[in-house]
């Protein structure tokens, strides 16, 4: 993958991150597989096509699978682009603050 492509990965799970609704359809999805039913009853505040709409901008990041069983549709929860996002962006930033405090700590010590 080219640096230009995991920018527009990246950018696509950030956009689909922005969104509360989407990160509490990313909750409802954490303990286990859905079907497209199940997760629509879990938002019964949003209609139908709104709880669709959202979940189509999830599985264009990645972060959604789903597959048909039958005449159902199977959710799942997909955390490799979460990773990729951890690893690029918070792990890095997470160590240098930890490092300048440890910087901090020795100097005051």
């Amino acid at each position: 993958m080219s640096s230009q492509e995991g920018t527009a990965d990246d950018d696509l799970v950030f956009k689909a991150l922005a969104a509360p609704v989407r990160r509490r359809m990313l909750d409802a999805l954490r303990p286990g597989e859905l079907t497209t039913g199940d997760l629509c009853a879990h938002f019964p505040e949003l209609d139908r096509t709104t709880v669709l709409q959202h979940l189509r901008v999830l599985e264009r990041a990645e972060l959604v699978i789903g597959r048909r069983v039958g005449r159902e549709r199977r959710l799942s929860l997909a955390p490799l682009p979460i990773k990729r996002i951890y690893d690029r962006w918070i792990g890095d930033y997470a160590r240098a603050a930890v490092e300048l405090l440890d910087d901090l700590d020795r100097r005051d010590a």
